[in-house]
């Protein structure tokens, strides 16, 4: 009897024929709305493998029922939505696809970083609908990018792959990360903060950490508060990094001059959130690593993934290593 390959979200084809090759397999199809609780419970509980993303819950009630998966395949860098501990306790391989995204999510928060610093957003609109209809000198100005300080909170792979873009800015790099990042400072002269002076000097505060129970959380009012008030904020990470209520606050009172933000606390946004009724924010839809390059080389290897566990190899990114001892 085949492996049965359950797949959370409707992948390319290419992706699909791979699979079915070797296994059985099964996908939720409907492209406009997330695999509910209640069939992703059923199918696990059938399953060997699961190909997920960032937004499904695997979580110790659907491990308890799901006594035959061998391995979760998470199309993401990051793991925060599978509890690994629940994981590891029913023997079950977690892997994520890192690197393959990196430069990807790099360009886009440079993108983003331009886009809301030139009001990038603000002025297609203004075309687009009709209010263009004379030229002033301040017209839709924005604010200078190059020469400016970039403060990166999290200078993990991503993190450095934005610095060398500033880099090519003339910007100045701070960045403040749990461990001194040493290839960056000697070779983008990045120069270490305490989370504080970040905040205060620069000009742009990028956060790239990852979420983990130190970071959920991380950006409250009172931080907002120490920033520039002709700073911009931009959060490519994971939403729940930063108090959006202490965010819509800072922009409200004029703390801080912009934001622009690819991840949400709760994703997809609510069509009525303070947001996007802002003029100074760019809100775009969990987009870091959407290109088709990058977007096929992750489902590459979550099958390389599956096909590792099934074939007893070790798999290319496994996160839980501890899965090993059970």
């Amino acid at each position: 009897m085949r492996p049965f390959v359950y797949v959370t979200r409707k992948v390319p084809d290419e992706i699909y024929d791979r699979l079915a090759a070797k296994y059985d397999v099964e996908m939720w199809t409907e492209s406009d709305k997330a695999v509910p609780r209640d069939i992703l419970l059923e199918k696990a509980a059938k399953a060997n493998a699961l190909l997920t993303v960032i937004s499904d819950a695997v979580d110790e009630d659907l491990f308890s029922q799901a006594d035959q998966l061998k391995v979760v395949a998470n199309m993401a860098v990051g793991f925060d939505n599978i509890d690994l501990d629940a994981a590891s306790r029913h023997g079950v391989s977690i892997c994520n696809t890192p690197d393959v995204l990196t430069d990807t999510t790099a360009d886009l928060t440079f993108a983003l970083l331009l886009a809301t610093a030139r009001r990038v957003t603000e002025a297609a609109e203004f075309v687009k609908y009709g209010q263009w209809t004379s030229w002033a000198p301040m017209m839709l100005v924005g604010t200078d990018v190059h020469h400016k300080k970039i403060g990166i909170v999290g200078m993990g792979k991503i993190g450095t792959a934005v610095a060398k873009r500033a880099a090519g800015f003339d910007m100045e790099i701070l960045y403040h990360n749990r461990n001194r990042h040493e290839v960056a400072e000697e070779m983008l002269g990045a120069q270490y903060r305490t989370f504080d002076e970040l905040l205060t000097e620069a000009d742009f505060v990028v956060c790239l950490a990852p979420l983990n129970e130190d970071t959920r959380g991380l950006f409250q009012r009172e931080h907002f508060q120490k920033m520039k008030d002709s700073a911009i904020f931009i959060n490519a990470s994971r939403g729940p990094i930063i108090n959006e209520q202490s965010l819509i606050e800072a922009l409200e009172a004029n703390e801080i001059a912009a934001a622009g933000l690819d991840v949400f606390d709760k994703e997809p946004i609510d069509a009525s959130h303070p947001f996007l009724t802002m003029k100074n924010v760019v809100a775009l839809p969990h987009i870091g690593s959407a290109s088709t390059e990058t977007r096929m080389a992750m489902m590459g290897t979550c099958c390389d993934n599956i096909e590792a566990v099934f074939e007893d190899r070790p798999p290319k990114t496994l996160v839980n290593k501890d899965v090993l001892q059970y």
